[in-house]
């Protein structure tokens, strides 16, 4: 009987248990703007890179990761562990100091992701095992395989998010707290296709960015690792990024957003050069930052009461309520 392999990495479908499995025995590990496994060396900064990662180890495969028992036994501590995570949410809310609300504001309309290529180009070769390019789907190309409109590729359109120790997608309000959990969120949206290699145009992209970064020295980063947390009247909010040279840097605060031109002073030098639109208007006369040995902080006064429920204006609004006050650790 065919069964999919639960193995990080690989999630091919076997009806061969002796069958070579690849795949990466390790966790993944999340750190500073990095991304990687904890089993191999390579590092990276965008979630579509990690994805890529090749695995590192060979092995059967298996629908499993555990033998019924222990997997029993952590279904039942998962269950005592979520039993005393709810009673605790539901002490604090009964006994939560209670004050006048807030007039609510209008939220800005989300900007969408930027469009994706919606077919393969006829012109290039699919390798055989190419997943599919679109986040949650999985589907592997099997060599030779005929193309159709009724391939039902489900996905998530939308960016992952990772704050406060949640995860999830823009498009869609799941979150859970585990990796593991996260990546066997289903989709949200169908596509008749799948998008194993798409038009090329991404590739063609990196190849223009290392280009520039190789005619000047510097190597340009289109994003980075960044987190918030807010006070009735603050939003603080950090952007991870080592050695940031502070006399070759700059930070501008405008009304509704934040321009950033971060030069780090490693022996290739990266840049971080962008405009963040912020939820809200801030006091840019009462707005501060500092520049730390892994991050920029900015500390964003609100120019009005309401609270924040994401940092960005162009970040789909997802209903979460979020707890004003310092993140603690998860």
């Amino acid at each position: 009987m065919a069964q999919k392999c639960v193995h990080k990495g690989c999630g091919k479908v076997y009806t061969d248990s002796e069958e070579v499995c690849i795949y990466h025995p390790g966790p993944p590990i999340f750190h500073e703007g990095q991304k990687g496994w904890k089993c191999c060396k390579p590092r990276v900064l965008t979630f579509d890179e990690f994805l890529e990662i090749p695995p590192c180890t060979e092995g059967k495969h298996s629908s499993t990761d555990f033998p019924p028992e222990i997997e029993k036994k952590a279904a039942e501590n998962t269950d005592s562990a979520s039993a005393t995570l709810a009673a605790t949410l539901e002490k604090a809310a009964a006994t939560a100091p209670t004050r006048a609300p807030i007039a609510p504001q209008p939220a800005p309309t989300a900007t969408p992701p930027p469009p994706e290529s919606e077919d393969d180009e006829p012109s290039l070769e699919i390798p055989h095992g190419k997943v599919c390019r679109r986040k949650g789907c999985n589907a592997a190309y099997e060599k030779n395989q005929a193309r159709s409109d009724e391939e039902k590729c489900v996905h998530h359109p939308g960016a992952p998010i990772f704050h406060e120790g949640s995860k999830g997608y823009t498009c869609c309000k799941r979150r859970v707290l585990e990796f593991d959990q996260f990546m066997k969120i289903e989709g949200c949206k169908t596509s008749p296709r799948h998008l194993f290699i798409g038009s090329g145009q991404q590739k063609g992209k990196a190849a223009t960015a290392n280009a520039s970064a190789a005619g000047n020295g510097e190597e340009v980063l289109e994003t980075v690792r960044h987190d918030f947390y807010q006070t009735p009247s603050t939003v603080i909010a950090s952007f991870f990024l080592k050695k940031i040279d502070k006399d070759k840097s700059a930070v501008k605060f405008e009304s509704q957003g934040i321009a950033l031109d971060l030069l780090t002073s490693d022996a290739q030098p990266k840049r971080y050069r962008t405009t963040i639109p912020l939820f809200a208007s801030i006091d840019m006369e009462k707005s501060t930052y500092k520049i730390l040995g892994t991050k920029l902080e900015v500390s964003l006064s609100k120019a009005g009461g309401t609270s924040w429920p994401v940092l960005r204006s162009d970040e789909r609004l997802t209903g979460e309520i979020l707890q004003i006050g310092q993140a603690g650790r998860v």
